[in-house]
């Protein structure tokens, strides 16, 4: 089903908590929700009123689902950019790791760990910081 997008900065700073079997309707709405904003490319669960550890990731290709995921390693350097996000107009200024590997959760709750890059990495990043309440 299709979400609004929570615009709500207190409830978007709430740390999420981790997802199990039973929060799987969020990854559908999730997937229906950034289907629905074609310029999205990325969407976590707080950002539909779920505080879920559940991300989906638009990687030019297809719609990468990660729950629960967690940075477990980043390579410098850091470089500065601007991000757009749905729930705030306009662009804002922070700083990503242009490599990272990230341990998750796929859709069918098998343990995965990953490297990416460049634009992917930097939207898995951005996404990561709503789950921990963290906006730029």
């Amino acid at each position: 089903m299709i979400k609004d997008i929570v615009k709500d900065q207190f409830f978007l700073q709430q740390k999420s908590i981790d997802a199990t079997k039973e929060d799987l309707p969020v990854v559908q709405d999730l997937l229906d929700t950034i289907q629905a904003h074609e310029t999205c490319v990325g969407i976590a669960a707080n950002m539909i009123g779920e505080l879920k550890n559940i991300i989906v990731v638009y990687d030019g290709k297809q719609y990468l689902v990660l729950i629960n995921p967690q940075m477990i390693q980043a390579h410098k350097p850091l470089y500065t950019c601007q991000e757009g996000c749905l729930c705030h107009e306009g662009l804002k200024e922070t700083k990503r790791y242009e490599k990272i590997k990230v341990k998750y959760l796929d859709q069918d709750f098998r343990p995965k760990i990953k490297t990416f890059d460049k634009q992917t990495a930097q939207i898995i990043q951005h996404e990561i910081d709503h789950c921990q309440g963290i906006l730029i």
